[in-house]
């Protein structure tokens, strides 16, 4: 069973490059990183989140084309269900995935069209940054670089 937090859901806009992005805060995080924003996720908090939540969420925030989960959970055949439904119910919403494993399963590469992977480093950085050890892939393939600032000049 997959975990979230309602009151925390939230549209977003900076998270995945040109989406709008409905952002669902995800519990039983299995991650320990230090300096981690959300400790609290760690924990067996929230609401069950099922297929006809995500419906209403997903109804009641017009124009989102993404949805993105913040966290997997510790549930990986519940997750990969969610967006199967997802997928089926609503063709148009694209889906992402932020994870803090440095590798994810290749089902999740496959059924996500947005993966971030890599703990959060605070001496290396967001993915704003450059030297940053944290990954953004677009279906396969690393598009990381598209958060870096161009230095001035270019």
């Amino acid at each position: 069973m997959i975990k979230y937090l309602p009151q925390l859901t939230d549209v977003v806009l900076e998270e995945i490059p040109d989406r709008v992005t409905l952002a669902v805060e995800i519990t039983n995080c299995r991650g320990n990183c230090p300096g981690c924003h959300s400790p609290f996720l760690r924990r067996d908090i929230g609401e069950e989140l099922a297929g006809t939540a995500l419906d209403k969420l997903l109804d009641e925030n017009f124009g989102v084309n993404c949805l993105l989960f913040l966290g997997e959970g510790s549930d990986l055949d519940g997750l990969l269900a969610l967006a199967s439904h997802v997928r089926r119910t609503h063709p148009g919403v694209e889906l992402a995935l932020y994870s803090g494993r440095e590798r994810v399963e290749s089902e999740i590469m496959a059924t996500f069209d947005y993966v971030k992977t890599g703990p959060y480093v605070e001496e290396l950085g967001p993915l704003s940054e450059r030297t940053t050890n944290q990954r953004l892939y677009f279906r396969g393939e690393d598009i990381t670089s598209r958060f870096w600032r161009k230095p001035e000049g270019e």
